[in-house]
């Protein structure tokens, strides 16, 4: 890793990348795993229906993502649940290879809109603990749904907000590395960024790569109390 960088990016199968890295030097693992559901990207599936031009006339969702790097196979947690503090998302898709732990919620939808298209929340598993915890923020906003998207870069991308959560409840030192092994848009490098942190991202995806690079190199020129933006622009 880059001693003098406070983040560090490299792109490749996190599997093979994370053993040519001192176990010693990792201790929070922090990721948005492929879920193994086969998750179909398009999302005008339900914004724009079949009609691509409908879709493009609204401005609603996306049919260009393409298949998720992994999520064509079940998940196992397995080579993440040994460090010591660790959060994984999509945890009800492999939730009995999981030890007990504490449950992260992340409402993500308006109460008015409970039990429409998709999921009203996603789940978290945190190492440790017991208790169940709720996060709530929609996202994207109903106005980017409108308006095209916005910063959304990723078909799985998560709100920057909901991130620096998952790394304030984990209670780290200042200076702490934080490790996405899935690093995706690079969501997590910015959470961590804006929290204080170190940071140490993996991604197989080229795309996703330039993408979470821009972001967190910005984001590693700001400071969180000066924010003069949404911090979900980023």
């Amino acid at each position: 890793m880059n001693s003098e960088s406070p983040y560090t990016l490299i792109r490749g199968d996190c599997l093979k990348e994370i053993k040519l890295i001192d176990r010693k030097e990792i201790t929070t693992i922090v990721a948005d795993p492929p879920y193994g559901m086969n998750w179909d990207t398009n999302s005008k599936r339900y914004s724009g229906g079949s009609d691509r031009k409908k879709g493009e006339e609204h401005g609603r969702g996306r049919d260009d993502w393409g298949a998720i790097r992994g999520d064509d196979t079940p998940f196992d947690p397995a080579p993440w649940i040994g460090f010591p503090k660790v959060i994984l998302w999509g945890a009800n898709h492999y939730a009995e290879k999981l030890p007990t732990g504490t449950t992260l919620i992340w409402i993500k939808k308006a109460d008015h809109l409970f039990g429409t298209f998709l999921s009203d929340a996603e789940i978290g598993y945190m190492k440790g603990g017991h208790g169940v915890y709720c996060f709530r923020k929609q996202f994207p906003p109903p106005t980017r749904m409108i308006e095209g998207g916005g910063r959304v870069l990723h078909p799985t991308q998560k709100p920057v907000s909901l991130m620096r959560w998952c790394i304030r409840r984990l209670k780290l030192p200042a200076d702490s590395l934080v490790v996405d092994p899935y690093m995706g848009s690079g969501t997590t490098g910015v959470a961590a960024a804006l929290e204080g942190h170190r940071f140490l991202g993996i991604e197989i995806e080229a795309k996703y790569m330039e993408i979470a690079r821009k972001r967190i190199e910005f984001a590693y020129t700001q400071k969180a109390g000066e924010l003069k933006f949404d911090e979900e622009e980023l």
